[in-house]
């Protein structure tokens, strides 16, 4: 059986659950870093869940995701303003989308339905 694919999603002002929805509804495990800053606990939690990707939230896309890119290092896109940027990096292999505040479920539908896709081959 294949092993669901695991989203971290860390958003400056505590949001994130309609992007956890989408990640859901794509048959993915989402998880949410609860309270305001979680976008800058990112890297520090994909990496204590093995998570295949995560998301930040923040005003200038940036902060979380960085951060995840300089400790962890991983591969990271930043300052994301739609799905289709999302799409791209994903494709591109990154495993950190750094997004504007962006909390929809189509966000995280789409780009979880990419990176199965692009895990499959």
């Amino acid at each position: 059986m294949e092993q669901q694919v695991k989203v971290v999603i860390g958003d400056r002002l505590g949001k994130g659950q309609n992007v956890a929805k989408g990640v859901e509804a794509a048959g993915g495990i989402a998880i949410v870093i609860p309270g305001v800053g979680a976008d800058m606990k990112l890297g520090d939690v994909m990496h204590k869940e093995n998570a295949d990707f995560g998301i930040s939230f923040c005003g200038s896309g940036g902060a979380g995701a960085i951060t995840a890119q300089t400790k962890y290092k991983y591969p990271a896109e930043y300052g994301l303003r739609s799905v289709e940027q999302g799409l791209t990096a994903i494709k591109a292999g990154k495993k950190v989308l750094g997004y504007g505040f962006m909390d929809t479920e189509e966000l995280g539908r789409r780009l979880t339905e990419q990176f199965i896709q692009a895990k499959r081959g």
